[in-house]
């Protein structure tokens, strides 16, 4: 076996049917800055350093379900949000545009689905 290289995740990407649109809600979500609008891209930089996010077009785009089920398009990734309070995290999340999933499967964790149907949790940490 070769040597290992240096390999470090700097960035998640996220299909959109509308990159800059996802990209403001989650700026104002996650209070982070959108550092770049492209015509097919758009970029969050994250305050803190560490792993940003970006949103791509995808020209066809169907949301995923929540929860899975096998005929219909399922979410390849998900983002998980740590919060101090979950009650006023999700009305927060919902006054950004998101909603809250009808299917709850922890007491800690609130499901919501962004404005172009990804799921994401926010959690209690």
């Amino acid at each position: 076996m070769t040597d290992r290289p240096s390999l470090t995740l700097t960035t998640i990407n996220i299909g959109s049917p509308d990159p800059a649109a996802l990209a403001h809600f989650y700026a104002r979500l996650l209070d982070w800055e959108v550092a770049r609008v492209e015509e097919t891209d758009a970029y969050l930089r994250n305050p803190n350093g560490g792993i940003s996010v970006s949103f791509q077009l995808e020209d066809v785009f169907t949301p995923p379900v929540w929860p899975n089920t096998a005929d219909h398009q399922q979410m390849m990734m998900h983002l998980d949000i740590m919060v101090s309070d979950l009650e006023t995290s999700v009305e927060f999340a919902l006054g950004c545009g998101a909603t809250l999933a009808q299917y709850q499967p922890q007491e800690d964790v609130r499901v919501c689905v962004d404005p172009h149907g990804h799921p994401f949790c926010l959690w209690l940490g």
